[in-house]
């Protein structure tokens, strides 16, 4: 796929028959003809155990450049051996890509940390990136996608439409010419531009025929892009003098971008962009939706990598403005390329931000005065760990296509279609799960989303800090259930607006520890309060009765499933009968405080006075104890009869 932008053409013939063959695959490399080279550099490496890191280097970018990262992969290790972090940003980044492409991403992404560990504003972006596709790449894709019937054993890719039921790709397919020229880079024909009809319900695309007549030559012609009338064309082509290619010293040709009329199956006035420089390439033509923007790559000075992506304004007389550099929030040290622009977002490709291997597709905001939002992976199905490229995306039918030499395919560069359901509008609810007493956190707590249907429609746990998020639907009301084994249940109702993305954070909730609020005495469990003070010889509820019968109220409040009988004792003084009398008031008094708060009365089976018939000191009548052992014995226990219950959720 690296014949995309390196449209470079090689046109010298080199004597190679006298030369020995490291000095063979110097100048096949130089000259871009990397399989010729590796084939050298192999009779090299089977002689000699290659030494020269500038020899280790140029092997493992040959690999490179024609896509064999496994090949690639072991040569790079070698070079990243050598330099570490003293590697050029653009070859680590090649590196990166073959790690990723052969599925090593442990190794990637310990190094990326390591090369850019003097860099805290790269890796917080690489971070924020690899967070975001992470996440993408754990939860059910929106993108369905499906390889094209239309795909040959040769490079195909590219697809974009061109008026209501028509589709432009381009392919190195051989069908249009008897004579066909071979571009030495990858020892395929040179591209040219096609014009097919789409199944509108199946995204097929079928009836393939040359695109237009005076746009097809010898060499590479492709990356078109359409007004909105479909009567301008920009379109990339070689440099061609009296219709042979235009080459430089180095015996290679660049790329230009050209503007032409469509008319009668020809393209007429065609004319050079005056931006171009025959020093350099330009390539990749897109409009935005209203065709006021042209937006393109090019790998003239001033940029930040290999190939940056560009924008020009195009005025009402046709005349297009100095292009602008898309920045660094877009542009890396690497590759960036195949602009596609709609809705108000950029869509390209690009092997310098956090991906999975090869070049992937990205899609970035624009906000005011031009500035663009962090590029975001689109991740599975649309990405794989080879290259990836050529997005379009009609947002009207939510249907599109890209392109990718991903495994399984059908040849070099496949054409996907996808089709895109439309994202769930949610906002974020966040926060942490802490306990009441403590405060601290508290892990793996299950956190339910009940629907207006009393359905659960989430389930998740709280992480080991007692995080949890959310992803709730805008406009709806859901009730919050917020559990853990040992600790009561808890509900919060959270209604969200019409606002998508609008984030709710920090919302604490408490979680109470059934075990501190019981006490137990042998096999028996009992809530835990202190003693209940009643006046002299009365049953009345006094108002430091009330502050201990409020903790029976509050177990029984946060645990529903708590039910328990009540017992009253007295001290030995006074006679046995009044105690007993005394003692069965109070417990009936305690009872009706409970129930006037609005507990069940089926949650407390029974509620007796025992008077002086349970002492818990041996002190009955005649004997003598003192005042601390009498008021042990005045005594209220609210007795916890179905332990096994107590503690279920709501």
């Amino acid at each position: 796929m690296k014949k995309i932008f390196q449209f470079s053409v090689l046109v010298f013939s080199f004597c190679v028959f006298s030369q020995s063959n490291l000095e063979k695959a110097t100048n096949y490399y130089n000259t871009m003809q990397y399989k010729k080279a590796i084939e050298s550099y192999q009779k090299v490496i089977e002689k000699e155990d290659v030494k020269s890191h500038e020899t280790i280097f140029r092997i493992a970018n040959s690999y490179f450049y024609i896509n064999d990262y496994q090949n690639a992969k072991k040569w790079f290790d070698k070079v990243y051996e050598i330099q570490q972090k003293t590697m050029a940003e653009v070859n680590f980044l090649k590196y990166i890509e073959c790690l990723k492409a052969n599925r090593d991403n442990e190794t990637a992404n310990k190094i990326l940390k390591e090369y850019y560990s003097d860099n805290p504003k790269k890796l917080k972006t690489l971070a924020f990136q690899k967070r975001n596709l992470d996440s993408i790449n754990s939860e059910k894709s929106l993108y369905t996608v499906k390889n094209l019937s239309i795909n040959t054993p040769m490079s195909d890719f590219g697809a974009v439409k061109y008026g209501p039921n028509k589709i432009i790709f381009y392919s190195t397919r051989d069908t249009a010419k008897m004579n066909v020229k071979i571009y030495s880079w990858n020892e395929q024909p040179y591209l040219n531009t096609y014009v097919a009809e789409k199944n509108l319900s199946t995204g097929e695309i079928t009836n393939v025929q040359p695109f237009l007549e005076n746009l097809n030559s010898n060499y590479h012609e492709a990356t078109v892009a359409f007004s909105n009338d479909l009567e301008k064309i920009y379109f990339t082509s070689n440099y061609l003098k009296k219709n042979k290619i235009k080459i430089n010293r180095e015996g290679c040709s660049n790329m230009k971008i050209l503007r032409g009329v469509i008319k009668d199956d020809n393209i007429i006035k065609t004319e050079v962009l005056k931006f171009n420089d025959e020093k350099y390439s330009f390539a990749h033509p897109a409009l935005c939706d209203q065709g006021k923007y042209l937006f393109f790559v090019s790998d003239m000075p001033g940029g930040y990598g290999c190939t940056d992506i560009y924008y020009a304004e195009i005025f009402e007389d046709g005349t297009i403005n100095t292009p602008v550099n898309a920045g660094p929030m877009v542009n890396t040290a690497g590759r960036e390329m195949f602009p596609y622009f709609t809705d108000n977002t950029l869509y390209f490709s690009s092997d310098g931000h956090f991906g999975m291997g090869g070049l992937d597709i990205f899609e970035a905001k624009v906000g005011p005065n031009a500035t663009f939002s962090t590029p975001l992976n689109l991740g599975e199905p649309i990405n794989s760990n080879m290259d990836d490229f050529s997005f379009t995306y009609d947002i009207t039918e939510n249907t599109g296509y890209f392109s990718s030499n991903r495994a399984m395919g059908k040849g070099d560069d496949d054409i996907y279609y996808f089709i895109k359901q439309k994202p769930e509008k949610y906002q974020i609810y966040a926060g942490n799960v802490l306990d009441e007493t403590t405060k601290l956190p508290i892990p793996f707590a299950d956190v339910k989303v009940i629907d207006a249907f009393g359905d659960t429609v989430q389930t998740l746990q709280t992480d080991t800090v007692g995080f949890y998020e959310l992803k709730l639907p805008c406009d709806s009301e859901f009730v919050i259930n917020f559990s853990k084994p040992d600790y009561n249940s808890k509900n919060i109702t959270v209604k969200t607006d019409s606002t998508p993305l609008k984030e709710m954070k920090n919302n604490i909730v408490y979680l109470v520890n059934y075990n501190n609020l019981v006490v137990k005495e042998g096999d028996i469990e009992k809530v835990k309060i202190n003693p209940i003070y009643f006046d002299l010889d009365k049953y009345d509820i006094t108002a430091r009765a009330e502050i201990e019968l409020d903790k029976v109220y509050y177990l029984m409040n946060e645990f529903p499933n708590v039910i328990i009988k009540i017992e009253s004792h007295t001290d030995s003084r006074g006679s046995d009968l009044h105690n007993l009398t005394l003692s069965d008031n109070r417990a009936k008094a305690t009872q009706t405080y409970l129930l006037s708060k609005g507990i069940s009365p089926t949650r407390i089976v029974d509620a007796r006075g025992y008077g002086e018939t349970r002492l818990k000191v041996n002190c009955p009548n005649g004997v003598k104890c003192t005042e601390e052992q009498h008021a042990i014995n005045r005594r209220s226990d609210f007795i916890i009869i179905n332990e096994s219950n107590a503690i279920s959720y709501k």
